[in-house]
């Protein structure tokens, strides 16, 4: 029982945040999943415990957004199912590939993308969102699922906040709209890994009530900090997560090289 509450005392902490950074900008399981390993969870059951706990709080911003009318429902299931396929195909892609060379293309398109979004000024305000035909934004939204899917399936962080630029860049989706669909998105596939890892054992249960309510808690308020702070402060949240991104892909690679 010591064992079990040290392991809470660093988990839960770590999960409230990385549900709170996720639900804003995704790119929480940067957060989490080291959390679990820093409390001594092996890999495996780390992996299974925070998607199980991680889908309980995606879950719970999703359901935030769409009170709060934040979401398009049609544009998110698409996107959903997109990601389901894409996650499957991404993994299968990512037998046939080095891992160096995935990691490699990631050193170089993540800064590409934060000279970007510091350029672009207007990128995501409210006052840009448009609509199109609905046939059209289904369309393009099970490409963003299917494509964002297969990265997920590939190498995997970062995949929500890849989701919520694509919403806004592809859709012209306010920050805050992109960030709700892509919390469906992030759900979906969320679903299918958990199912994965519950049908192998590889969850820990004494870990996944107390950690899916902070996770839980997180999520929800990091989807009212996102409501209510708009565009800029879902911006700000997706550079610290592109940083973080940058960082631990940086440290992999040139791991694999010594």
């Amino acid at each position: 029982m010591p064992e079990l509450v040290q392991t809470l005392l660093i988990v839960c902490p770590l999960v409230f945040l990385g549900g709170f950074v996720d639900s804003v900008a995704g790119g929480g399981g940067l957060i989490t999943l080291p959390a679990y390993m820093m409390a001594g969870v092996p890999v495996h059951f780390a992996a299974g415990t925070n998607k199980v706990v991680n889908g309980c709080g995606s879950a719970t911003a999703s359901v935030k957004f769409f009170r709060s009318g934040k979401i398009r429902l049609h544009a998110a299931l698409c996107a959903a199912l997109g990601a389901l396929a894409g996650g499957y195909i991404g993994a299968e892609i990512a037998k046939l590939l080095s891992e160096g060379i995935l990691k490699g293309l990631m050193l170089v398109a993540l800064p590409v993308v934060a000279v970007f979004l510091a350029l672009k000024k207007d990128f995501g305000q409210e006052t840009g969102e448009k609509r199109y035909p609905r046939p059209y934004e289904m369309g393009v939204s099970l490409g963003i699922g299917l494509l964002i899917g297969c990265y997920d399936g590939m190498v995997g962080p970062g995949t929500g906040t890849f989701m919520i630029m694509a919403f806004t860049a592809l859709l012209q989706m306010d920050m805050v709209t992109a960030s709700g669909c892509s919390k469906v998105g992030n759900l979906a596939s969320n679903i299918a890994a958990a199912a994965s890892f519950l049908i192998g054992g590889k969850v820990m249960w004494a870990l996944v009530v107390p950690a899916a309510a902070c996770s839980m808690l997180g999520n929800y308020c990091g989807a009212r900090y996102a409501i209510r702070g708009g565009g800029k402060k879902i911006k700000g949240m997706i550079f610290v997560v592109l940083g973080m991104l940058f960082v631990k892909m940086l440290v992999e690679f040139l791991a694999g090289r010594v």
